[in-house]
C-alpha cells in the first residue's frame, strides 16, 4: 500500500513570513501622529516592502513553490537590515515625523522586523512541521449485542477423575 507523502513546513521561514506580512501591514498604519509609514518615508517604506516580499519569497522557495537564486545566509541579512531600518526610525524620526508621537504602526513594524530576524535565525536550525494527509477513516465495527438469555452458551460440567 502506498503511503501518502507528508509535507514539511519549515518553521523559520514561516515565522519570518508572518513578520514580513506584519511589517507590510504596519506601513499602512499610523507611525508618527497621523502619518502612516507610507506617508512619512521617501525611500525606506519601499525598501521595507522589498525586504518583506523577499522574505515571502524565501518561504515560497522553502515550500518548493518557487525557485530563487538567494544564498543560504540571505534571510539573515534581510532580517538584520529590516530591523536596523525600523529601529533607526524609532530613534531618529524622519523629517515628517519630527515632534510627533510614535504610534502603533511603528511598534507593529518593529515586531514584524524582529520576527523576520527571528525566523531567519530559526531557519538555520532547520526545524519543520510535518503535515501528513488524512487517510479515510475505517468504518467502526458495530458492537455485537449479547445473545438472548435462552440462547446463551452454558458451561458443561467437566467429568471429574
Amino acid at each position: 500500500m502506498n503511503r501518502p507523502r507528508e509535507t514539511q513546513i519549515p518553521i523559520g521561514p514561516l515565522i519570518a513570513a508572518v513578520g514580513a506580512v506584519l511589517l507590510i501591514v504596519s506601513l499602512g498604519l499610523d507611525w508618527y501622529g497621523e502619518l502612516s509609514g507610507f506617508n512619512s518615508f521617501e525611500f525606506l517604506d519601499l525598501l521595507l516592502v522589498v525586504l518583506a516580499l523577499a522574505t515571502l519569497g524565501v518561504l515560497a522557495a522553502a515550500l518548493g513553490l518557487l525557485r530563487t537564486p538567494l544564498r543560504s545566509g540571505t534571510p539573515l541579512v534581510i532580517g538584520v537590515i529590516a530591523l536596523v531600518v525600523v529601529l533607526s526610525q524609532l530613534i531618529n524620526h524622519p523629517p515628517a515625523g519630527i515632534e510627533r508621537d510614535v504610534e502603533t504602526g511603528l511598534w507593529l513594524g518593529l515586531a514584524g522586523a524582529a520576527l523576520m530576524l527571528a525566523g531567519a535565525i530559526l531557519s538555520t536550525a532547520r526545524i519543520a512541521i510535518a503535515v501528513e494527509p488524512r487517510r479515510p477513516a475505517a468504518a467502526p465495527e458495530r458492537p455485537s449485542s449479547p445473545p438472548p438469555a435462552d440462547q446463551a452458551p452454558t458451561v458443561a460440567d467437566e467429568p471429574r477423575p
